[in-house]
């Protein structure tokens, strides 16, 4: 009962969202399975093992953040470029009759698309990468815009990203809501002053979510669409 009061106590104090920001993996796609299989191999290839542990670490975070924790954490002797090259052809290999959109994605973005509330894509990910997995699905045309790795200085948990996204629609951050899976997404989110809403998955359920404005169970979740002014999933 107390957070359904949060919700409407937030609802009264901000105006009907002027956009949405997804991040992508984990979050629109079941990316974070293939990742763990990517680093599980390309560990694998070294003599060492990928762990959860390590997966935390690195989740969320650009190529270069990624694999410098994965280069410290086994003393490997490859530089983060050599490391970012291999696991991203291995991810693009993998993509392949595995990837899946997250539960309630696609309706998400229809009730978006009715509701007339422009949405965007900010990811840690190379455009190479958002390419592949949005092209598997033909979902690139329906966002106004993307923003990857390339297009920032810092990545995640820095707000750079989310600083850009939010200028590119020329609204105040405060007006925008942004949805993540990670800890280090929602930090940066909740740093460019944001609505940071958590979806946590299997593969982020550890992460710290203090800094979210709103934590729900999925993309499906009422208390999503509550926030976002939109009639309840299956309403429509």
């Amino acid at each position: 009962m107390a957070e359904q009061t949060g919700i409407r106590e937030m609802m009264d104090l901000q105006p009907i969202p002027g956009a949405v920001v997804f991040d992508m993996d984990g979050l629109m796609f079941n990316t974070e399975d293939i990742y763990f299989a990517v680093g599980t191999e390309l560990l694998r290839r070294r003599g060492h093992v990928f762990t959860r542990e390590l997966s935390d670490a690195m989740m969320g975070r650009p190529p270069r953040a990624s694999f410098e924790i994965m280069i410290r954490w086994h003393n490997l002797p490859d530089d983060w470029q050599t490391l970012a090259r291999e696991s991203e052809d291995l991810f693009i290999e993998m993509i392949k009759g595995r990837i899946q959109p997250m539960p309630g994605l696609m309706e998400l973005l229809d009730a978006l698309e009715r509701a007339g509330i422009p949405k965007a894509i900010a990811t840690s990910s190379s455009r190479r990468t958002l390419q592949a997995v949005l092209g598997t699905f033909q979902l690139e045309p329906r966002f106004h815009f993307t923003l990857t790795a390339e297009d920032v200085q810092r990545g995640k948990p820095d707000p750079e990203i989310y600083l850009k996204a939010t200028a590119r629609f020329g609204l105040e951050p405060d007006k925008v809501v942004v949805l993540e899976d990670s800890e280090a997404g929602c930090r940066a989110a909740a740093a460019a002053g944001t609505i940071a809403v958590a979806v946590p998955g299997p593969h982020s359920a550890r992460h710290d979510f203090s800094s979210a404005r709103l934590i729900v169970s999925s993309l499906a979740d009422p208390k999503l669409y509550e926030l976002l002014r939109l009639p309840s999933p299956g309403s429509c």
